[in-house]
């Protein structure tokens, strides 16, 4: 056996239309369940094509645990690539600071340009670009290069 690809990410969500409406209308992600137009109901599901589902959100109400604060066992974010260049992540910012999402910083990681954010019920985002002509399948060590301040 043998891992061939990242299939799909499942959050659970306070509030599964709050939720949808952050990553459909703030990032632009297509969402496949409900239908278009459709109320959202305790699941929303989300795809850019790649496969039949890259995103499952499930509402488990109001009153479950927020996320727990500080060094802790778990996931700490995923990465979702939006574009091909500097020019595309400026946008991505813009999109995010009007719509009032929580920026925790961008960072340079050599082979890709990131901005971080928190998505409603606080799941760290990562959005970012590869970096052009970085050739990190040849040089695997570029992964593990310094974080260094990116200033979009």
């Amino acid at each position: 056996m043998g891992v061939t690809e990242l299939g799909h990410i499942v959050l659970y969500v306070k509030d599964a239309a709050r939720s949808a409406r952050f990553y459909r209308d703030v990032l632009g992600w297509h969402q496949i369940i409900p239908e278009e137009g459709a109320p959202v109901g305790p699941i929303a599901a989300f795809s850019g094509g790649r496969t039949h589902h890259e995103l499952l959100l499930i509402e488990v109400g109001e009153g479950a645990a927020p996320i727990p604060s500080g060094r802790r066992v778990g996931m700490y974010h995923f990465g979702l690539r939006v574009g091909d260049s500097d020019e595309d992540l400026r946008a991505v910012l813009g999109r995010v600071e009007a719509a009032g999402a929580t920026i925790l910083g961008a960072s340079d990681h050599t082979v890709t340009h990131s901005l971080y954010i928190t998505d409603p019920d606080g799941n760290e985002v990562e959005l970012y670009i590869d970096v052009p002509g970085v050739d990190w399948r040849n040089d695997p060590q570029l992964i593990a290069a310094p974080t260094r301040q990116l200033k979009l």
